[in-house]
């Protein structure tokens, strides 16, 4: 570990391509990565595998407890499991990303999966050269102090087409664990773009999904390939590094 242990918080609204630029970027700076909303995820798909009333607040709390959720920090394979099971693909369906919000908006949710976040960034930095984080709320909640805070955002039709073949591709899978799944419950782009609309004003109720955090700079992938995208947030890191 020849450089200074970081952490570089990557925030930004659903759709904008966190996860496959956090990702890269991990890789291309030996690295670890953290993928905040997978966990959010796997906490929501394991409340609908035990018929957890997601809209029931209280059910939602009592439920928080209960499930083991272990987040591999592998930028090349960043697993997550649930009890034991890896979930990697069931978390991406259509009916845990709708349910998603509702859980992720309970307080005792965030604050297990908050603490959960601190200490894998923690170990990041004690163990390696730090770690490339990324979800709504880590650079002004999780991690406020941040080498480097990105802000990644895209036109809501930019985000919607992203969104939509992320979802083709779990759909080309299927899962079993969810009651309703199904390979040909596909949304329409038009259906995308209106969850995601809906999906920001769920979740500007508890984080800032529009709004970038103070110390932020801010990168608009409306218009970028992902190679660019992820050239821009190298350098910007590396500047931060110093």
């Amino acid at each position: 570990m020849g450089n200074k242990a970081i952490v570089v918080a990557v925030d930004g609204p659903s759709g904008a391509g966190k996860s496959s630029v956090s990702k890269a970027v991990a890789r291309r700076l030996g690295l670890r990565y953290l993928d905040t909303g997978a966990q959010y995820r796997a906490m929501t798909w394991w409340m609908l595998r035990h018929g957890v009333d997601v809209a029931d607040r209280q059910a939602v709390t009592e439920a928080s407890g209960k499930p083991a959720i272990v987040s591999g920090t592998d930028p090349d394979e960043p697993a997550i499991t649930v009890d034991g099971q890896d979930v990697s693909v069931q978390i991406r369906t259509p009916e845990v990303t709708a349910a998603v919000s509702a859980v992720a908006g309970v307080q005792p949710v965030r604050d297990r999966l908050i603490a959960l976040q601190r200490e894998i960034i923690a170990a990041a930095l004690a163990e390696c050269d730090g770690v490339v984080a990324e979800g709504r709320d880590i650079a002004d909640v999780v991690y406020p102090a941040a080498d480097s805070k990105i802000y990644l955002t895209a036109s809501p039709e930019a985000r919607a087409e992203r969104r939509s073949a992320e979802l083709s591709a779990v759909d080309a899978i299927g899962d079993s664990d969810v009651v309703g799944s199904s390979p040909d419950t596909h949304p329409s782009l038009d259906d995308t773009l209106s969850d995601l609309t809906r999906r920001d004003a769920e979740d500007a109720k508890t984080t800032r999904p529009l709004e970038a955090a103070p110390g932020s700079t801010i990168v608009d992938a409306t218009h970028l390939t992902l190679t660019q995208v992820v050239d821009h947030v190298v350098g910007l890191v590396e500047a931060a590094r110093g």
